[in-house]
């Protein structure tokens, strides 16, 4: 199976479904507030975070956004020569320890390199999904895929 695609591969309205999906663990969360300094009480604090109306520790935004990026990457931009920018990122709801995640990534736009003609520039749309399939975030980015 191929890691990621090349320019010529990619098809403008192209849906990846991403798989395996990814169930979130405490374990998860406290290793990524470690790791990325961010530790707010609401993503490390049981305690807290029920105080302030959560039936536990939300994920960290960015632990999020991180794992949804990464699950599409196999499927798009495994081959990347760079990632040019994210233009968006929504957050629609929070995740919790035990839900399951799934993305699918949009083929939005694509156009040849005008400077280089080895590569070209696409941009996707992925979408990520709980095991209840509501919507948890979306996010657009753009990279420069190599051409074939």
């Amino acid at each position: 199976m191929p890691y990621g695609r090349k320019f010529e591969e990619f098809k403008t309205g192209q849906v990846f479904k991403h798989w395996p999906g990814r169930t979130i663990t405490t374990h998860d969360n406290a290793w990524f507030a470690l790791m990325s300094m961010n530790q707010h009480p609401l993503h490390v604090d049981e305690h807290f975070a029920r105080a302030n109306g959560h039936p536990s520790c939300p994920a960290a935004d960015t632990l999020v956004f991180s794992i949804t990026v990464g699950m599409s990457v196999a499927d798009t931009s495994g081959q990347t020569i760079a990632n040019l920018g994210f233009e968006r990122v929504v957050f629609e709801r929070e995740v919790y320890a035990g839900d399951t995640l799934y993305a699918e990534s949009e083929v939005i736009e694509k156009r040849e390199s005008a400077s280089k003609p080895d590569r070209g520039i696409v941009k996707i749309e992925t979408r990520l999904f709980n095991q209840r399939n509501e919507k948890i975030l979306w996010l657009r980015r753009t990279f420069l895929a190599p051409r074939a």
